[in-house]
């Protein structure tokens, strides 16, 4: 069993800086209190710049952690420095700062090594600097900001940038950090950015993994990373992102962990347990030994959790290109009784380059059969799951939306309600423009909502370069809707919050019209993406459930 839990408890924590700083403990409490302290002296002196890349900021195990990962072309000792922005003296930090040791490794891909660390004891409604230091040279200066630890949040997902998929690794991230742009000048309060999986088409290019990571909202913001068929290939993946709380069990791996990335991570945030699985592991009791994952990961931490948040990158109720896929099938066989047993309230996936929605299924069926498509608020009642697929967000590629067809997949028909969509979809939309989702958390609902992060304009790679021949609603009958309107939006409320039967609908007078005119049946023959044939690994052993999130903060930040 292998489990990496790099989460720094409070006395290493305390060890390493004492390392890194002369300051003492009391200073170091001081440094991350209320407020810059009469002692404070800036660092005026000149530095070089550090031999630093692909610095990106990751979710830690709870609200008080970040983990910020990066490469280097060198292996000496190396630390993140951060203190409260408060405290910078004319962007000057101070000259004792809170430092943070990395883990420094030998990468694998293309040479150089690639960092990693875990910012603990973090403090909320705090604006915090940061930045990477190699001896006496520094990387760029970056901040982020803490909110409460409590209440109320929201969350953006996004789908498969797969930057280089049109061919133009430029314009595709040209169009994800137009659509981080978009989506947090419209979300500033944002305090998560969750990935659907496949960051870049080939697993070990670098050239597109610089193009993922241009944008400085990734190292504004905290990206849940997930695992997608197009990254599992090559140990980038694993590299540039460190994750917290990661089981790399061989189950959870497609393929040999030494060239391939993989592994199942969680951690929870202001009350929502989050779950990410590497879903390219399938095959031969894999599909079990993810959910033995997900069942240990609930029972010990279910409790301390009003929702649970499957993240995954295979759509198992896809509405285009993949929807028959050999592998999606057996998921939808695999998956969903287990996940309306564990109480699991919504799933999120990639994998489709389209936008679907699905009513509330559970034990894998609809779990009311009056419920109307696109309902505008739905109650889950005990067991009751929704699946949202994201479309892309960089615009690099998208699938049209495909007909039900039994001769198929006989178990993934139409809907009787809406012929055109699969029988387990709400909405189903394909317009060929960058959207992305936004989840809003609520004590007594989740808010699911799709938003145009982009028109039919640029930055929009595969329209641009004549990759989809239509763009707009209606399969192109209808101008492009603006920047900021929403494709589809629901409210998913708790039967203990609504009174309702537990049928997962008591809304039927909502029919917003979603879902139903959005070109479906247009499969303009793109090519499958599906990657897929890793069904070779065949482990059902060790899975080693005995991770712990990490949720005390260092000592000396009490």
């Amino acid at each position: 069993m292998k489990f990496d839990n790099r989460t720094q408890g409070p006395g290493l924590v305390r060890r390493r800086v004492a390392v890194g700083a002369t300051a003492t403990v009391m200073g170091l409490s001081a440094a991350f209190g209320s407020g810059l302290t009469a002692t404070a002296h800036a660092d005026v002196s000149v530095s070089a710049s550090a031999p630093v890349t692909g610095i990106i900021l990751g979710v830690g195990a709870t609200e008080s952690q970040r983990i910020v990962s990066w490469y280097s072309s060198v292996n000496t000792a190396q630390v993140v420095e951060v203190v409260p922005t408060s405290q910078l003296v004319r962007g000057q930090f101070p000259r004792r700062p809170i430092t943070f040791p990395a883990t420094v490794a030998s990468n694998s891909v293309n040479g150089g090594f690639n960092g990693h660390t875990t910012i603990n004891g973090l403090k909320q409604n705090t604006k915090y600097s940061y930045r990477v230091r190699i001896g006496k040279a520094w990387s760029p200066t970056y901040s982020f900001r803490t909110q409460s630890f409590k209440g109320d949040f929201d969350f953006l997902f996004f789908g498969d940038p797969q930057i280089g998929s049109s061919g133009d690794a430029a314009k595709d991230g040209a169009g994800l950090q137009d659509t981080l742009n978009v989506s947090l000048a419209a979300n500033p309060k944002a305090e998560l950015l969750v990935s659907g999986g496949d960051q870049v088409e080939s697993a070990n290019t670098e050239a597109q993994w610089d193009a993922f990571l241009a944008s400085d909202k990734l190292r504004q913001y905290p990206w849940a990373a997930t695992i997608g068929n197009h990254d599992v290939g090559g140990k980038a993946y694993e590299q540039h992102f460190w994750t917290p709380n990661t089981d790399r069990s061989a189950p959870y791996y497609s393929g040999s962990a030494t060239t391939q990335s993989g592994g199942d991570y969680s951690y929870i945030y202001k009350g929502v347990l989050f779950i990410d699985l590497n879903s390219n592991a399938y095959a031969n009791g894999a599909d079990a030994a993810h959910i033995g994952y997900v069942t240990n990961t609930v029972k010990k931490y279910g409790s301390k959790a009003k929702y649970t948040v499957l993240v995954y990158h295979h759509s198992i109720y896809s509405p285009a290109d993949h929807a028959n896929d050999s592998d999606n099938q057996l998921r939808r066989q695999d998956f969903p009784t287990a996940f309306s047993k564990l109480g699991v309230d919504l799933v999120l996936q990639g994998h489709d380059h389209s936008y679907s929605r699905s009513y509330v299924i559970k034990n894998g069926a609809k779990a009311n059969p009056k419920e109307k498509p696109g309902a505008a608020e739905v109650a889950q009642g005990p067991g009751g799951v929704i699946y949202v697929t994201a479309n892309s967000s960089s615009g690099s590629k998208y699938y049209d939306l495909t007909a039900p067809d039994t001769t198929e997949d006989p178990n993934y028909g139409p809907d009787p309600l809406n012929p055109k969509s699969h029988w387990a979809n709400s909405v189903e939309n394909q317009e060929h423009v960058r959207t992305y989702v936004k989840v809003q958390v609520r004590d007594d609902k989740l808010v699911v909502e799709n938003v145009r992060s982009g028109t039919c304009a640029a930055p929009n790679a595969a329209v641009e370069l004549g990759k989809v021949s239509w763009c707009g609603p209606n399969s192109g009958a209808s101008a492009a809707q603006p920047v900021g309107s929403a494709v589809d939006k629901v409210v998913i409320r708790p039967s203990s919050t609504t009174g309702h039967d537990d049928n997962g609908h008591g809304n039927d007078g909502h029919d917003n019209g979603h879902g139903n005119d959005n070109g479906h049946g247009n499969d303009n023959g793109h090519g499958h993406d599906n990657g897929h044939g890793n069904d070779d690994h065949g482990h059902d052993n060790g899975h080693g459930h005995d991770n712990k999130l990490t949720t005390a903060p260092a000592a000396w930040l009490q």
